[in-house]
């Protein structure tokens, strides 16, 4: 009986198991649906806890539960629970498209009935690639009255400026909320080790040249580990360090162990600006304070100048002439960079924090789950026509 109940309601996954297709699911099918265009493969609330996700996948998934809402994914085949394959569905009301401008036309004959938005987690400037992106789908975007919702004001505000520089901000509306963290992070109480630091993100978010400032930190402080890991959706060559050790991609739970041990995380990246962070969102919910830049959307989410640096002339020029080298050359230019004093700046912070000057933080209530949760139903209640207020300007 069981057999036959799960073939008439459930599809096979991958792993030869039938997956239930959630009752709540199917009835939110005809509201809401998250549809991911670009992931790399298909995850669901389990990827949480058995891989590294990035930052948009996580956020993704939290928001989809607390709403009971579908997430169709472009190389899902089977479904899991909520998580399902691409098909018409005239019946949604809801179309949220995930990061990828460029599939809204052809989504619209998909869902021809649902009101559409663009979540947005990737930086858009006018000129760049995804701002032309951007651009390119705005008539139709326009055309559909969609929001895109944004991550941080610091995402929007550069948002609002391609449509802008495209003229078809008339008709699209913008909106902020953040990423979500989960209600329950807090601190422990657990000691932390004042000679660990960690780097917590994509390889290309900087890391180059935080092992260059890594290399005069050591020599400030021999005792001095860096830990890296990744999301695991880029790869990272792994270079022989002293003092540097690679952990590769992480799931969710041990990327907040390490997190919650160490000194700091130390992220002095303004190569790739973030458009939210939400590994500073989670350090400081742990306990840990974030040591990074004021650059992108790290002030707005952090909120606290102990946790930032400005960005130095220098340090964008010496970023800028390495930037091509491999590690075997960058690693000489580190030292004369050093000598420039190029990476001091890290230098006294770290010195202030391992001598009892270390940022107390905690959880941001901005963030909670629940409360992004909220914000996410009251936008998709509204009808068109109460979204006047947060048009993009023209």
């Amino acid at each position: 009986m069981a057999t036959s109940l799960s073939q008439k309601t459930g599809r096979k996954c991958a792993d030869g198991s039938i997956g239930l297709v959630n009752p709540v699911a199917e009835d939110t099918l005809r509201s809401t649906v998250f549809f991911d265009p670009v992931c790399p493969r298909p995850y669901s609330a389990r990827s949480l806890a058995e891989r590294a996700l990035g930052g948009t996948e996580s956020s993704v998934i939290r928001v989809a539960e607390a709403l009971g809402a579908v997430v169709m994914q472009h190389n899902r085949s089977d479904a899991e629970g909520r998580y399902q394959p691409p098909r018409p569905s005239p019946e949604v009301r809801n179309l949220v498209v995930l990061r990828d401008a460029r599939v809204v036309a052809q989504l619209g004959s998909l869902f021809p009935n649902a009101r559409m938005h663009l979540w947005l987690h990737d930086l858009h400037s006018p000129g760049s690639t995804r701002g032309r992106w951007l651009a390119s789908a705005a008539h139709a975007l326009a055309a559909r009255q969609a929001t895109i919702i944004c991550v941080s004001d610091f995402l929007r505000a550069r948002v609002d400026a391609v449509l802008r520089r495209a003229r078809q901000g008339s008709g699209i509306g913008t909106r902020r909320i953040f990423n979500p963290i989960d209600d329950d992070l807090s601190p422990r109480g657990e000691s932390f080790d004042p000679s660990k630091l960690v780097f917590l993100s994509s390889p290309n978010k900087g890391l180059a040249f935080t092992l260059a400032a890594f290399h005069r930190l050591r020599q400030a402080f021999p005792d001095l580990q860096l830990n890296v890991a990744n999301p695991g959706y880029r790869a990272t060559r792994r270079i022989e360090l002293t003092n540097v050790h690679w952990l590769g991609a992480l799931p969710h739970a041990r990327a907040l162990d390490e997190t919650r041990t160490a000194l700091c995380v130390f992220m002095p990246n303004f190569v790739i600006p973030e458009t939210f962070g939400l590994v500073f969102a989670e350090a400081n919910a742990v306990g840990t304070p974030v040591l990074t830049h004021a650059c992108g959307a790290a002030e707005e989410v952090l909120g606290d100048s102990s946790q930032l640096l400005p960005v130095t002339r220098g340090q964008r020029g010496y970023e800028l002439l390495t930037r091509a080298l491999p590690w075997r050359l960058r690693a000489v230019t580190a030292c004369a960079a050093a000598r420039l004093g190029i990476f001091e700046a890290y230098v006294a912070r770290i010195t202030a924090w391992r001598s009892g000057e270390r940022p107390v933080v905690g959880p941001d209530p901005r963030f909670r789950l629940s409360r992004i949760a909220d914000e996410w139903r009251a936008l998709l209640q509204e009808e068109p026509g109460q979204r006047g207020a947060e048009r993009a300007p023209r």
